[in-house]
């Protein structure tokens, strides 16, 4: 039986908050080729999720612990939806192919993630181009724009 206790959530947090991309993951499936993915996320509220999309899967979130500003855009760049996960949603799926990006709000947050698999590297031109990479001088700005994005909103970027 496999299982991610609470030490194993805290002891994921740990490790995000100590990491230089400050998030860690702990696989739940067995191998990398698994035809479902299955993983816990530890993020800080510092660590960038570029804008992206999964042209292959679904992707369905639940949090473990804090909560979770998750954003879907249209082509342009546009907020479509915005729900903060662990406070008014409970689980929140996107469909293959949109644009979505997540922002942890609270220190030690801790997100469960299933999609299909195998494993595949975010190919490049599923980043959107309007988002900043990891690394960039607007990361910072980007972030703080994900935590009061609303629909309708582009990022000015």
């Amino acid at each position: 039986m496999k299982q991610i206790s609470s030490l194993d959530i805290k002891q994921l947090a740990g490790q995000a908050h100590t990491s230089p991309r400050r998030r860690a993951n702990f696989n739940v499936h067995g191998e990398l080729s698994d035809p479902i993915q299955r993983l816990a996320i530890a993020m800080e509220p510092d660590t960038l999720v570029c804008p992206h999309r999964h042209p292959h899967t679904w992707e369905l979130l639940y949090p473990l612990a804090g909560r979770f500003v998750v954003l879907n855009f249209d082509e342009a760049g546009y907020v479509i939806e915005r729900r903060i996960l662990g406070e008014e949603s409970a689980v929140l799926e996107t469909a293959a192919g949109v644009w979505h990006a997540v922002l942890s709000l609270d220190a030690g947050g801790v997100i469960f993630e299933v999609k299909h698999g195998p494993y595949r590297p975010i190919a490049e031109e599923d980043f959107a181009p309007w988002g900043p990479q990891e690394g960039e001088a607007r990361v910072a700005d980007l972030l703080a724009w994900y935590a009061n994005a609303q629909v309708g909103e582009r990022w000015p970027g």
